[in-house]
């Protein structure tokens, strides 16, 4: 292989690295503008299905791209074969982010004056409970495999420094969550972010993310959501 052709292959895996990123970073950001269009009913339903397939579209193309052309290894993405560690690891991160660091965030917006999750949260007053399991589970999936898999191994493959690559993960994650949330919330997820990339940095199995992504999303959005409708 002549030192052109070298040149050209790395040449072109960095143009694919900084394309992954793009894509894992600003594709949730792009889709969660297009859901703040303002539809009802069975419109609105529709757009919320279309988003969520535009979610494992986008996840499902960008993990091509990482173990295909880029050759990232599977273990780097924290997707290698599951044990009873991972149980450990999602049972443990549950346990943490529902009855420890859960509670404290979402009272976290009313201590800085801001608002809070109520209001986005009585906007899925109106949407099946099924949908809001689906959108938890491909929520917690997509999000873990982009910003906790791929970008990080995107950024540290570009030369980036790991804690430095780290935090810029957390930050676009927050961001990510503005244009549904608000504010208040994004704030909080900064933290739930920092929280879930440490755990992965420390453990590296993503399995175990996803999971306590997952679960604590459940209890606070479909189950909180139930018993909301259940007091009515």
């Amino acid at each position: 292989m002549t030192l052109c052709t070298i040149q050209d292959l790395i040449a072109m895996i960095d143009t694919l690295s900084i394309l992954v990123l793009l894509l894992a970073l600003g594709g949730p950001v792009a889709i969660a503008q297009i859901g703040q269009r303002s539809v009802a009913g069975a419109k609105r339903l529709s757009l919320n299905l279309l988003l969520q397939l535009l979610l494992a579209g986008l996840a499902i193309a960008c993990l091509w791209i990482a173990l295909g052309p880029l050759r990232v290894p599977i273990d780097t993405i924290g997707l290698g074969s599951p044990d009873l560690g991972t149980l450990f690891w999602a049972a443990g991160m549950s346990a943490i982010f529902v009855f420890g660091l859960g509670p404290i965030l979402l009272r976290m917006p009313r201590w800085l004056g801001l608002k809070g999750f109520e209001e986005p949260l009585s906007a899925l007053a109106d949407l099946p409970i099924w949908y809001l399991v689906l959108a938890v589970v491909v929520g917690g999936i997509v999000e873990e495999l982009l910003y906790r898999g791929i970008a990080l191994a995107a950024l540290t493959s570009l030369g980036l420094d790991l804690i430095l690559a780290a935090t810029f993960v957390v930050t676009a994650f927050a961001l990510a969550h503005i244009p549904m949330w608000g504010i208040g919330p994004a704030l909080t997820t900064a933290i739930s972010g920092a929280a879930l990339t440490a755990f992965f940095l420390w453990h590296g199995d993503l399995l175990a993310n996803i999971i306590a992504h997952v679960v604590t999303d459940f209890v606070g959005i479909v189950l909180g959501s139930l018993l909301a409708r259940l007091r009515r």
